[in-house]
């Protein structure tokens, strides 16, 4: 049984019940149907066009399911004419399902949820697993977002940039459970690609490349955050940086620059460079202003900050910072990394102990209670 077939075949059949008649919910529940079949019969049976026999099958569990319903009788009347028996049109409405999922009317747990259901084509304990809920409670959540789009058309204008926003979203749960959700939301994204021209489509893929190009060197074996100035370079994947790079430059190359455009730019640097003091911290400032112009978000203003302390030093660094709320996320810590990269231990070691109490995980908490216990035992190292 090839599950990875599946899984891609799942939007465009759920899209074909959609643009026959059915509503979202109900076509939903017809494909999850079908693909139990397929997962019990295609070992003994494989068919000879894997795509439109689903598409038949989810058919035929849809319209059992209207008969079956008798609050729906007059339905099943406009509905009950069974297309012929023939191969399934190759006809790609992915893009449209991506945008009815990013519905805004959803909840970004909820968009992200359905995304991973209908287009992932996950099931909802995967999805559970990898959000570490209950079944149950994913369920819910997946059911009350099945009936808030039911009724809504696919032809539709969407929006790109919500539809990217939940997959950044995704893919910044990382890795929970049996689910690799940072490389679910690489696929998911190629697919988008693949579906539609946009230079921040390409944008939002070259940054999880090469984001995801780290991931083997981001943690020790216990599970121990490791700073990027102290990962093991060699330990990148050097393919999907070079891969991550290319689809960049070309999206650059047609001047129509996105925060994920800037956001790849930043990681490329970073990528690119063979060791933390031979990168160019520079060109990372100027990147991050071009991502303030195009967001204002503060957290990019924090990362700023950081890099400001590289390039001009750590007292240049503290005072980028100082301009800023210090309630932000991850302030007080990167306010310590620039006191301990100007010598002021002391401090370093203060403020590390206080960024621990409000690490928003378990791993980050752990490394900053480290690092204020390293300072604390080698004052003057």
């Amino acid at each position: 049984m090839n599950d990875a077939l599946l899984r891609t075949l799942t939007p465009s059949v759920l899209t074909v019940l959609v643009r026959r008649g059915a509503d979202f919910a109900a076509a939903e529940d017809a494909v999850q149907d079908a693909l139990i079949e397929a997962v019990r019969l295609w070992p003994d049976q494989p068919p000879h066009d894997p795509k439109g026999w689903l598409v038949t099958v989810a058919w035929r569990k849809f319209l059992d399911a209207t008969r079956a319903d008798t609050a729906r009788r007059r339905r099943e009347e406009r509905l009950d004419q069974q297309p012929p028996a023939g191969p399934a049109a190759d006809a790609d409405d992915t893009l449209q399902l991506y945008f009815l999922c990013a519905h805004p009317a959803l909840t970004p747990s909820s968009a992200v949820a359905l995304t991973l259901r209908a287009v992932g084509g996950l099931t909802t304990r995967q999805i559970a697993q990898a959000y570490l809920v209950p079944e149950t409670t994913m369920a819910q959540r997946i059911s009350r977002a099945k009936r808030t789009v039911s009724g809504v058309r696919l032809d539709r204008p969407g929006d790109v940039a919500t539809v990217l926003r939940v997959l950044y979203l995704v893919f910044n749960e990382g890795y929970s459970g049996d689910i690799d959700l940072a490389a679910e939301a690489i696929r998911l994204t190629r697919q988008l690609a693949t579906t539609i021209d946009h230079p921040e489509v390409a944008g939002l893929l070259a940054l999880m490349l090469l984001h995801h190009a780290r991931h083997t060197a981001r943690t020790t074996p216990d599970g121990s955050l490791i700073p990027l100035a102290e990962q093991d370079r060699s330990r990148w994947d050097t393919t999907a940086i070079a891969e991550g790079i290319s689809i960049l430059q070309a999206a650059l190359a047609r001047d129509r620059l996105g925060e994920y455009q800037a956001q790849a730019a930043i990681a490329a640097l970073h990528a690119d460079a063979p060791t933390t003091e031979e990168t160019d911290w520079v060109q990372i400032v100027e990147w991050y202003d071009e991502l303030i112009r195009l967001t204002d978000n503060p957290i990019a203003r924090l990362n700023r900050a950081i890099a400001i302390g590289e390039a001009d030093g750590p007292h240049a660094g503290l005072t980028a910072l100082a301009a800023l709320d210090p309630a932000l996320p991850r302030h007080t810590a990167a306010t310590a990394y620039l006191h301990e990269r100007a010598g002021d231990h002391a401090t370093a070691a203060r403020l590390y102990a206080e960024a621990a109490h409000h690490a928003p995980n378990l791993p980050e908490r752990n490394h900053l209670t480290q690092q204020a216990a390293r300072l604390n035992s080698h004052p003057h190292h």
